[in-house]
């Protein structure tokens, strides 16, 4: 059954995003900077018997790669349970989070305990004060012990995210700092340009920064493009063939971004999400109350494919109904 997914773009789908919850425990100002507030009388999110029928029908579609996200996914209580139950699944070959790395050098054998098969940690600066202005949160030294317990207990696959945030990080001492890291480290860092969501308009106006400006510098030391692999993210991925690590560049706004598409996204609440800046969301979660339902969620999901923009259009100004990235998984 695998590879069924595909547009009318022909473009295939091997790679879900699954928000498993919007809340997060910190406050960073492109995100969530007033912190998770519940709303009244709210659906909870998704619980694991919800996620084990929605899986089992994402598996049957071909998919092959699931990202879990949030919010933050490690403050449900269940974290662990969920990444072990989808990790058991035969047709899911990879299990990524991304994290922000909150505890991480104390949750470092759980992670593993998953069977995990990489992770996406969100660091804005190898600043510590930086890194507090950014998130509310003085946490840099423990996400950094973190990397290095999983590094020395042989686990590679690790990549770190950060916003570039004009007149904050988008400097050569933060960018320089960031090279050594990588190459001290051999791990990969990658800058994901700022997008503009339905409630960040001054703040986008004030910090967006091109990431053209990482571009040229990584470019003017060497590093050369990579080729992408079948089920990798939108990341640019750069190599110096006199340094360790990999640098990345994720360009939401760039000529083509859409074209190599090859994800879904999956909102905390049971809602696909053709596109992160889509104007429309397609309950999936009355299909995922019992296992006889999976026929008819899958032939939901494959009617939905058919919708599928070829762009998002973000060049255009066009946010869609994304109110703010937590509410998407990010």
């Amino acid at each position: 059954m695998g590879g069924k997914l595909r547009d009318t773009f022909g473009r295939t789908f091997p790679y879900i995003r699954l928000s498993i919850t919007d809340v997060c425990n910190f406050k960073c100002g492109y995100c969530l900077p007033n912190g998770y507030f519940k709303p009244n009388n709210h659906p909870g999110f998704l619980n694991i018997f919800e996620i084990e029928n929605l899986i089992n029908g994402l598996s049957d579609l071909g998919v092959s790669k699931i990202r879990v996200t949030g919010g933050e996914p490690t403050v449900r209580k269940d974290f662990f349970d969920v990444m072990k139950l989808i990790k058991s699944k035969n047709g899911i070959k990879k299990l990524v989070v991304t994290t922000n790395g909150y505890k991480l050098n104390q949750l470092t054998d759980k992670f593993l305990d998953t069977g995990i098969d990489g992770m996406n940690i969100s660091i804005d600066s190898l600043n510590r004060s930086k890194f507090k202005e950014i998130t509310g949160h003085d946490r840099l030294p423990e996400i950094l012990e973190g990397i290095k317990i999983l590094q020395d207990k042989g686990f590679k696959n690790i990549k770190i995210n950060a916003v570039l945030l004009k007149n904050i990080n988008d400097n050569r001492e933060e960018f320089d700092a960031w090279s050594e890291f990588i190459n001290q480290n051999d791990i990969s860092f990658r800058y994901i340009e700022l997008m503009q969501t339905g409630d960040n308009l001054d703040y986008f106006k004030k910090y967006h920064q091109s990431s053209k400006v990482f571009k040229e510098y990584i470019e003017t030391k060497g590093w050369k493009n990579i080729d992408r692999a079948l089920d990798d993210g939108p990341a640019l991925n750069y190599k110096n063939e006199n340094l360790k690590g990999q640098f990345g560049v994720i360009a939401p706004y760039s000529k083509d971004f859409c074209k190599t598409c090859n994800r879904l996204r999956i909102t905390a609440k049971g809602e696909l999400r053709l596109c992160l800046f889509g104007n429309t969301g397609t309950d999936l979660r009355k299909y995922l109350q019992d296992p006889k339902q999976k026929d008819e969620l899958v032939d939901l999901i494959l009617t939905q494919l058919r919708f599928k923009k070829e762009s998002h259009y973000l060049e255009l100004g066009n946010t869609g109904i994304t109110p703010h990235l937590a509410s998407v998984g990010g």
